[in-house]
């Protein structure tokens, strides 16, 4: 066992902490890993106002990357030394899932049995999503690490492990963007960007953007947007339609509308600004007091397509994780555009406070 810096969500709503934490000695299938960068996302925010669950205290982080420092009993395919993206998606290769091969979709992920706990008085802490790397080192289960090119920047490398992917694979996983397929995104945070950055990727044309902040309107337009829609001035639904047309004569809607928000009024929104038989592709976060917009059972089926929601972007990180880092390192995706700032590990409440007040993509702290 060992004891390293942490910042942990002690109670709901409170400000965090900087403490001290043990971390235990990997046991059989698990890994120890010394944090380089760790991105302040809102689900962490969401785990210290309880929106989560009550299971305080919390060791909050989640999108990481660092070195593996040392694995346990049947860890075959790490080895001290690697450079690694954490996940939250260690696949189980059991599930039913797993086993008709998809196992993006696994039923099963699993972090580390062991816990790591304050040192002050011994409280089992509850890692975020798994992971907790608001942390000099943090323990996981082996599956959540995924080697990637060792040369790329921690930094931005890290937000694979949550908010870049979700909107990447929201985009290309989810909603099969590709060349010749038109995309709105409603929502211009850092899922909302990245899933513009995604379409771009792709290669789909117009991209629209929807917002009603102008800094974030204009930072997708760096990321790909071809096209912006302030829905506080404009009715974003018929800006979508008008925009899809100009180059698309005849269509009705964008192929695919990416709602990156999790609110029913722009889900409605989204559903009536595809095209028919389009998609759309649910990667914004609800609160569970939240329910589906009432629609007419009618407009469903007329419209006909699809209508999915995205976990993760549905990401096999396996897969996802060292194909987007040569991408970006290839200079071909440009992660450094999300990492806004580098903070401290005793900067996280400031990096809240920005966040609210949509000042960053990414505010990242860097060890």
């Amino acid at each position: 066992m060992q004891q390293v810096q942490a910042v942990v969500a002690l109670g709901k709503g409170q400000p965090v902490t900087l403490t001290t934490i043990n971390i235990p000695d990997p046991g059989p299938g698990e890994a120890v890993v010394k944090i380089q960068a760790c991105g302040v996302c809102h689900t962490d925010l969401h785990y210290r106002e309880g929106g989560i669950n009550d299971d305080f205290p919390f060791l909050l982080g989640h999108e990481a990357a660092g070195v593996v420092e040392s694995v346990g009993d049947g860890v075959t395919d790490l080895v001290p030394g690697d450079f690694v993206v954490l996940n939250w998606r260690a696949v189980c290769g059991e599930c039913r899932a797993c086993k008709r091969g998809e196992a993006q979709y696994c039923f099963n992920t699993h972090n580390a049995k062991q816990k790591m706990t304050l040192a002050e008085d011994g409280r089992e802490l509850s890692p975020a999503l798994g992971i907790g790397a608001f942390a000099e080192k943090t323990l996981v289960a082996a599956g959540q690490c995924t080697k990637v090119d060792p040369q790329a920047r921690a930094a931005a490398v890290g937000l694979l492990g949550c908010g870049v992917m979700a909107g990447i694979g929201a985009a290309i996983n989810t909603g099969a963007v590709t060349r010749g397929k038109s995309v709105a995104v409603i929502g211009c945070g850092g899922v909302g960007v990245a899933a513009i950055a995604g379409s771009a990727l792709a290669g789909a044309s117009p991209i629209i953007a929807v917002d009603i902040d102008p800094k974030k309107l204009a930072k997708a337009k760096e990321m790909g947007a071809t096209h912006t829609v302030d829905s506080s001035q404009v009715d974003a639904v018929e800006e979508i339609k008008r925009i899809s047309a100009e180059t698309y004569p005849g269509a009705d809607g964008a192929d695919v509308v990416i709602e990156a928000v999790g609110r029913p009024e722009t889900w409605k929104q989204a559903f009536y600004a595809r095209d028919l038989a389009g998609t759309v592709v649910l990667v914004g976060v609800p609160t569970p007091d939240m329910s589906v917009p009432e629609i007419p059972l009618i407009d469903v089926f007329g419209r006909g397509g699809s209508l999915k929601s995205s976990w993760y972007g549905d990401c096999l990180p396996s897969r996802d994780f060292p194909m987007l880092v040569d991408l970006y390192q290839q200079g071909r995706l440009d992660l450094d555009a999300f990492v806004t700032e580098e903070i401290g590990i005793g900067d996280i409440e400031a990096a809240f406070e920005k966040m609210h007040h949509g000042d960053v993509l990414r505010s990242v702290v860097v060890f």
